[in-house]
């Protein structure tokens, strides 16, 4: 019998991982529960255990390769077994998990055609969401799985595109790089003709429309560093879904700052004393972030329509809240999430936000470590910074900038006094929160910091 090696889902939010190294050549002998290949998230690299014991067979994927989530990319069988290989290798599986199959060539499931041959693929949430709007995939241009899968977040971008503009035309499907050389170039794709498969737009035919007389040999002039260049550094992995998403982010919502000068001395001065008596007893000192994420978390269950994000046709406040705080690590920005925070005391938050910052920096982030945050908080105040407008992370509504500490002279009545002041950014969505709520909110975290006690008044 032969058992299909998928990638498995690893969080609610992850619709595709990146291949980072395989852990045993292929026809290797395994048990199960083996550890045999390493995938990389958005958040964290993985290992992927073995699901049956026998003999390892690999489809022709490559290490550094994007594929969706349950894409079956080996099959553990008999020591003379191969892979059922095709253009495309292996084809997504149910999301139901997978039964074994006899170990012979003709029942394994076919290789799955080459994304750019007609077929489409979508996530299944994709695919819900388009059928509940009756919204034609073909339609949709993807940005999942390296630009050939369809994520929810592309037909929610379609139906946007729609409601704003009735008579809109439909996208053209065009691969990721066409999309970002035209945008560079103000292009508008709609007056481009593809010439890849199934009529797709590539990065040669964008070429073509704005350069005619030099389209017939292209020059992918970034394979090529000039003597300018010191160092070319990949856009891969995290950082290259970190581009994608801020991009995202910053073309899809209409952003609004809120800056908001704040008296943290009582803060300063509650902190110091919490530190005093209880950093033995709880084995670290709490910080400024833990004290700042139950403000806001108090704020938030004050406030709900801060905890809210935008979908196809409703805006949805969130039953949780869930806070991120953005962490940076090696790998990049990361953002460990606080699930129930408001229901969490200082403590068991602490505790279980260190946990998981250090997961993170270790790449060994569970799952759902990094995932289902509503409302999320950035702190450059380290680093000497006083105030920046950070990017939303989507599909949140909101997220906060924390700037430093810094003691500054301020006119206290008729006298001047030097406090300790903080500076508060606010960037919210305004398809979602309109200014004065917003500034409601953000008053409310001033007010707390400002007197600490009023923690314990809700």
């Amino acid at each position: 019998m032969a058992t299909e090696f998928f990638i498995p889902k690893l969080g609610q939010t992850v619709e595709e991982v990146t291949l980072v190294k395989w852990l045993l050549p292929d026809g290797a002998k395994v048990t199960h529960g083996q550890e045999v290949l390493e995938v990389e998230t958005d958040k964290a690299v993985f290992p992927v255990e073995a699901n049956g014991k026998g003999y390892l067979h690999i489809g022709p994927y490559q290490e550094g390769q994007v594929v969706p989530v349950l894409t079956v990319v080996a099959i553990i069988s008999g020591p003379d077994e191969k892979f059922s290989t095709g253009p495309a290798g292996g084809s997504p599986v149910s999301e139901e998990p997978p039964a074994p199959v006899q170990a012979s060539q003709e029942s394994l499931p076919p290789a799955g055609p080459a994304p750019d041959q007609g077929k489409i693929f979508a996530s299944p949430r994709a695919k819900m969401l388009a059928k509940a709007k009756d919204v034609d995939l073909a339609k949709v241009t993807p940005t999942g799985g390296s630009g050939v899968r369809v994520a929810e977040r592309d037909v929610i971008a379609y139906l946007s595109q729609a409601a704003t503009v009735p008579d809109v035309k439909p996208v053209p499907r065009a691969t990721p790089v066409a999309q970002r050389v035209a945008s560079a170039a103000g292009l508008d794709l709609q007056a481009v003709t593809g010439s890849g498969p199934g009529g797709r737009i590539v990065k040669e035919d964008v070429e073509r429309a704005i350069k005619p007389e030099t389209a017939a040999a292209p020059v992918e002039a970034s394979s090529v560093p000039g003597p300018e260049v010191l160092e070319r550094i990949p856009l891969k992995g995290v950082r290259a879904i970190i581009a994608d998403r801020m991009g995202t982010s910053v073309h899809t919502t209409a952003r609004v700052t809120l800056v908001m000068e704040v008296d943290a001395t009582q803060f300063v001065d509650a902190r110091s004393r919490l530190k005093e008596r209880v950093e033995k007893d709880w084995g670290f000192a709490p910080g400024y972030n833990d004290l700042l994420a139950k403000v806001v978390a108090q704020a938030l269950h004050k406030f709900p329509y801060m905890n809210a994000r935008l979908a196809a046709d409703a805006i949805e406040l969130m039953a949780h809240i869930n806070l991120g705080l953005a962490v940076d690590t090696g790998r990049g920005l990361l953002v460990p999430v606080i699930h129930d925070a408001d229901r969490k005391g200082l403590h068991e938050f602490g505790d279980e936000f260190r946990k998981k910052v250090e997961r993170a920096r270790q790449g060994r982030s569970l799952p759902d470590d990094l995932s289902g945050g509503t409302f999320t908080i950035t702190n450059l105040g380290m680093y000497d910074v006083d105030a920046f407008t950070p990017v939303i992370n989507l599909p949140e509504a909101a997220i906060l900038g924390v700037g430093r500490i810094a003691p500054k002279p301020v006119a206290r009545g008729s006298s001047v006094e030097v406090r300790q002041m903080l500076t508060l950014s606010l960037v919210f969505d305004h398809r979602l929160v309109d200014g004065a709520p917003a500034a409601r909110f953000l008053q409310y975290i001033k007010q707390v910091i400002e007197e600490p006690y009023l923690l314990l008044a809700e």
